[in-house]
C-alpha cells in the first residue's frame, strides 16, 4: 500500500487551514494545532520543514508566525509531498533518481516505471492548496 506519512497529513492540515485565510495572514503554531486540533509539537515539526522548502515563511517578534509564500492555487500537493517525503518515485531506478539499485543494469523493468511515476506526478500536480482547503473535494470541483 502506498501511503504518505502522518507528517505530510498534518502539513496538508496546517496549509489547508492558512489557505483559508486571506493572503499574507499570519499564524502561530499554537493557533495553528488548536484550530486543527493536532499535537503543538508536531505542528511545528511541520511548519519548520515547510518554511525550509519555501511553502511557508516564518515571521518572528511579537506578531510571528507562519504564511503561506504563494497563494493556494499556486501550490500543487505534490510539492508538499516533495517537502515532507522527498522526491517521489514509486521505485529507485527511475531515471531522476538517487538510489542506486544493485541490479540496474539487468534489470528488465528498467525505464518501465517511468512513465508511472510521471503520471503520478502529473496527478499531484493537479490538484493545488485551493482543493485541498475547499469543503468540496476536489473531484466535484471537476479536478480528475
Amino acid at each position: 500500500m502506498l501511503r504518505v506519512s502522518k507528517l505530510t497529513d498534518y502539513a496538508l492540515v496546517v496549509l489547508s487551514r492558512l489557505a483559508q485565510e486571506a493572503p499574507g495572514t499570519v499564524m502561530t503554531a499554537p493557533r495553528l494545532a488548536a484550530e486543527t486540533h493536532l499535537p503543538e509539537p508536531s505542528v511545528i515539526k511541520v511548519l519548520k520543514q515547510l518554511s525550509h522548502s519555501g511553502l511557508v515563511a516564518a515571521n518572528r517578534g511579537a506578531a510571528g508566525g507562519y504564511a503561506l509564500t504563494r497563494l493556494p492555487t499556486d501550490i500543487s500537493v505534490r510539492e508538499v509531498v516533495t517537502a515532507l517525503e522527498g522526491p517521489i518515485a514509486l521505485t529507485a531506478c527511475v531515471d531522476s533518481s538517487e538510489d542506486v539499485c544493485t541490479m540496474e543494469n539487468s534489470c528488465p523493468m528498467r525505464g518501465r516505471w517511468d512513465p508511472v511515476n510521471a503520471a503520478l506526478h502529473q496527478a499531484l500536480d493537479a490538484v493545488t492548496l485551493a482543493h485541498m482547503a475547499h469543503r468540496e473535494s476536489a473531484y466535484a470541483q471537476g479536478v480528475r
